[in-house]
């Protein structure tokens, strides 16, 4: 059964050992939800931090992970949170996972404290 929806800085946790990780790891464990969107933000990331294009997709393959296309009715809620966030600065990567949290009714999983309340009606997990 699926867990809760993961934003890029929980899957970034994990694949780097990272504060956080620890409470991450059970949830991939019952299955969680990646917004394609996210997986590109991690995918950046760590090339960013120096893997090359071929070992941040084994990392990102290492790790069980359920993806999810980032579909029209995801894009008009996420460019729709701009709004409601704008307090927050929120990215484009942090409103896809929240729309996906949404619609999906499952928790929006984060390192990022700035989403706590964000958002209304979407419960939000800090991992730090």
């Amino acid at each position: 059964m699926v867990s809760a929806v993961l934003d890029a800085s929980a899957v970034l946790a994990v694949l780097n050992a990272e504060p956080g990780a620890d409470l991450v790891i059970p949830m991939i464990e019952d299955d969680v939800l990646l917004s394609t969107v996210n997986y590109a933000e991690v995918l950046a990331k760590l090339i960013e931090r120096g893997s090359t294009y071929n070992q941040a997709l084994a990392a990102l393959r290492s790790i069980a992970l359920t993806t999810v296309d980032f579909d029209i009715a995801l894009a008009r809620r996420t460019g729709a949170l701009r709004a409601e966030t704008a307090k927050c600065a929120l990215s484009l990567g942090d409103r896809a996972c929240l729309s996906l949290a949404e619609r999906e009714g499952l928790p929006a999983v984060t390192g990022d404290r700035n989403w706590l309340g964000a958002v209304s009606g979407i419960e939000i997990r800090l991992i730090r």
